[in-house]
């Protein structure tokens, strides 16, 4: 029960820092369009259940329990790798600075890992319904998967948008790993300036320009903010901070920490929108209109934190993360990181490869076609889309014509000349 009062008064603090008004509003998760509890599932943990019920998988225990053996399986790399250490799961008894969360992502699946647990913790995006949460008994005979509802009392909230999603904060956290609540804590994603990001997380790599809150406890707890932030920036180990044993590996790659924060938005906002069209309703209308633009204007980065400096991580993710591709013929891919002023070389977001985008109702994904097509073409040249320069739109077109199945007959044409 501590995990669930912890992260629940965490997310009634946390949700108003980086949301837009109005995109916290709740959708019902019962609603007969939506039936989050009981339409049939498709994510990766109901394909993995299935195959290994099957026999087609075996998962294997190792020194670190399952946890190799199912990313494995889940097609996720050990070097995604980011480290939480502030009390924000069910498992927060477990969690301190000295034991912290590992997670690790992939574009449609998170697995946390806590040292010292028989559980792991799976969250997995399914394509209609959202984000569905699992935890995975590695004790039980045989192992296996329980759908775990109850983490929807944080994870269905202002802080996910108001449907089944994920979301990343940033919080003053003391030397216990306790985060201070009342207005301590911060929903972060790709807008969210560095100096506000990663309280409460361990951060390795290197950066320029600006000081983030992560690697740092407070002591006070009068004054929760005040952080002590020796030996904080810039670091490339935390041997200092926590024994890595029975870990992957001892990193919390600032790279793998920023995509996931531009990933975590970008699915919720994917999953809202095409909930809100399920549902239908006339008097949401302005709202859906709203939150359309909202996932238009984030998918092309048109609202990112300009970053101070170049970043660099310390793990192999910066280099197998764009290997995904896929590729232009002039080997160009959304996937494809800038990390000198910005996350990404190409501003389009990667998640528009995902089965969640491909599922939203075809009256969304059209809508959203045509607003990307019209700032792209240079048709739209609004104030919000100013820093998309002419290159950046057309290598974007470019690489959306040659590596995005499905894309509308438009997209297709030559329309060089209307770029300006």
């Amino acid at each position: 029960m501590i995990g669930r009062v912890l992260i629940l008064a965490s997310v009634l603090d946390a949700w108003a820092g980086g949301q837009t008004p109005g995109e916290t509003a709740m959708i019902p998760i019962d609603h007969p369009a939506i039936q989050y509890d009981t339409r049939p599932l498709d994510d990766r943990i109901t394909r993995l259940a299935r195959d290994l019920a099957d026999g087609k998988v075996n998962l294997t225990p190792t020194a670190q329990g399952y946890l190799p053996s199912l990313l494995q399986a889940l097609g996720v790399n050990p070097d995604s790798q980011a480290l939480v250490f502030s009390k924000t799961s069910f498992q927060a008894a477990r969690i301190e600075p000295k034991n912290p969360r590992a997670l690790y992502f992939s574009d449609d699946v998170m697995v946390g890992f806590v040292r010292g647990s028989n559980l792991l913790e799976v969250a997995a995006l399914d394509p209609r319904q959202g984000v569905v949460f699992y935890s995975f008994d590695g004790a039980a005979d045989p192992p296996r998967f329980d759908r775990r509802d109850a983490c929807l009392q944080c994870h269905t909230s202002p802080g996910t948008l108001g449907i089944a999603g994920l979301m990343i904060t940033s919080s003053y956290t003391d030397a216990s790993g306790m985060p201070a609540f009342r207005g301590a804590q911060r929903i972060t994603d790709h807008r969210t300036p560095i100096e506000d990001r990663w309280g409460g997380w361990y951060v390795t790599g290197t950066h320029e320009g600006a000081r983030h809150i992560g690697n740092a406890v407070g002591h006070d707890p009068a004054h929760p903010e005040v952080l002590d932030l020796h030996d904080s920036q810039n670091l490339t180990s935390l041997a200092k901070k926590f024994d890595p044993h029975g870990y992957l590996s001892g990193v919390s790659d600032i790279v793998a920490l920023m995509t996931l924060e531009h990933q975590t938005r970008m699915t919720n906002l994917i999953i809202r929108t095409g909930w809100e069209a399920r549902i239908a309703d006339p008097a949401s209308k302005a709202q859906f209109d709203t939150d359309l633009e909202s996932l238009v204007t984030y998918m092309l980065f048109a609202d990112e934190a300009t970053l101070h400096g170049p970043v660099t991580g310390v793990s192999t993710f910066t280099q197998t993360f764009p290997m995904r591709g896929p590729r232009d013929r002039q080997g160009r891919s959304l996937r494809d990181f800038d990390l000198q002023k910005r996350l990404f070389k190409y501003p389009l977001s990667y998640m528009i490869y995902s089965e969640a985008f491909d599922a939203m109702p075809d009256q969304v994904r059209e809508r959203v076609y045509r607003r990307v097509y019209e700032v792209l073409t240079g048709r739209d040249q609004s104030e919000k889309f100013k820093r998309l320069s002419t290159s950046d739109r057309q290598a974007v077109l470019e690489i959306l014509r040659e590596t995005k199945p499905g894309l509308p007959e438009y997209f297709k044409a030559d329309t060089v000349g209307a770029l300006r």
